[in-house]
């Protein structure tokens, strides 16, 4: 029996999402595996490290000073609320929507690689770290990376819709 392919379209967007979430939690693995928390290895010099820091706030450990109770509410509550409405747009986004899906699926794999940690770790490991002629910025790992990227996609998703339904 062969499968439709929307659906199978929509299963591999899935399975972009397991890859990329497996992807954060292998790495997460191999730093705490290997390197001691708050250590830092230099891979290019002046320039990009891996340091093994823990994060118990938000994007770059906003709100990392709010009461454990009420963080945990939040960076629980909300993560679960996104990946919910993300499956919703994805399963009412048209399949062959190439940008808009891979977006979503690159927002979802991250969102539920730092969800994994809130809840079993209690905190998010974060370890890519980089600096730029005098500028460093906070370390951050493989899933913001993918809800970054993921957001990017769907800005030039919107951009380039915008484009082709605005006449010239």
């Amino acid at each position: 029996m062969t499968l439709p392919r929307s659906l199978r379209t929509r299963l591999l967007y899935l399975a972009l999402s397991a890859f990329l979430f497996s992807l954060d939690r292998v790495t997460k693995t191999w730093v705490v595996d290997r390197i001691s928390l708050h250590e830092s290895v230099s891979v290019v010099e002046g320039f990009f490290h891996l340091t093994h820091i823990t994060n118990t706030g938000a994007l770059f450990g906003l709100m990392a000073g709010l009461s454990s109770p009420l963080r945990g509410l939040i960076f629980i509550t909300v993560p679960v609320l996104a990946i919910t409405l993300i499956f919703l747009f994805q399963f009412h986004a048209r399949e062959n929507d190439f940008l808009a899906q891979v977006g979503l699926s690159m927002i979802l794999g991250g969102a539920l690689g730092n969800l994994w940690d809130r809840v079993f770790l209690g905190h998010v490991i974060d370890f890519l770290d980089f600096s730029v002629a005098g500028f460093h910025w906070p370390a951050f790992n493989i899933a913001d990376s993918c809800i970054c990227l993921g957001v990017v996609s769907l800005i030039l998703d919107l951009l380039w819709r915008e484009r082709r339904v605005v006449p010239s």
